[in-house]
């Protein structure tokens, strides 16, 4: 399987999510989208649960050397999420891991300003969240995801992606009440390797996504 683009994942998505409608409807949903890609998806699952849309901020925290590689993740609320088997195996010093906090959190409020400007986070106290990103890849970001909306008071929690390796579904399960990917492919090597078109998305494009989604009239 391969998508088109994000559009189309998120369409598809919508479709596997459709029996949430009726909640929607209700207001008691609320869909977040994993920046920058996912928001992209979820813009799209958002506009067809007629859904509030809000960006979910976290990120993850990168090994020294190699800061694509996940040794925890940090949220914007300062939930944390330190992969101890990584950081012993690689012997990552404290003062580093402290100093990337630091920069990580620093790089969250600069999203959160870019993002939002001046409005809050929508409000999920309650709700039932939708978490949805482009993919799912080490997971770093949408565990510590999932584990600040718990403490921001979530009610029910449903991670939503067009692809994950199979591998990773057991530890997104720990942490969420469902889990919602289209395609689990054994041989899993990068999520772009499962799209046609995966080009950058900028914040440009996400913050035109989140004000045509204030529209709707129900953020």
């Amino acid at each position: 399987m391969r998508f088109r683009d994000r559009r189309e994942a998120g369409q598809r998505l919508a479709e596997a999510l459709r029996d949430l409608k009726p909640e929607a409807q209700a207001g008691r949903v609320v869909v977040l989208g994993i920046p920058r890609g996912g928001v992209v998806v979820a813009y799209e699952v958002a506009c067809a649960l007629q859904a509030p849309l809000d960006v979910v901020l976290a990120h993850k925290l990168g090994a020294p050397g190699n800061p694509e590689l996940a040794i925890g993740a940090v949220a914007e609320d300062g939930t944390l999420w330190i992969d101890a088997l990584a950081v012993a195996e690689l012997e990552v010093p404290p003062a580093y891991i402290e100093e990337e906090i630091r920069r990580q959190r620093e790089e969250l409020r600069r999203r959160s300003a870019v993002f939002r400007g001046a409005r809050p986070p929508l409000p999920v106290e309650g709700r039932t969240v939708v978490v949805v990103d482009d993919g799912i890849a080490t997971g770093a970001t949408m565990r510590v995801s999932l584990r600040s909306l718990r403490n921001r008071g979530a009610n029910r929690l449903i991670v939503a992606a067009p692809v994950a390796p199979p591998e990773m579904l057991p530890r997104i399960e720990a942490e969420a009440d469902a889990v919602v990917v289209l395609y689990t492919p054994a041989l899993f090597w990068a999520v772009g390797a499962f799209y046609e078109q995966f080009e950058q998305v900028s914040d440009d494009q996400v913050v035109a996504l989140l004000e045509e989604a204030i529209t709707w009239g129900k953020t």
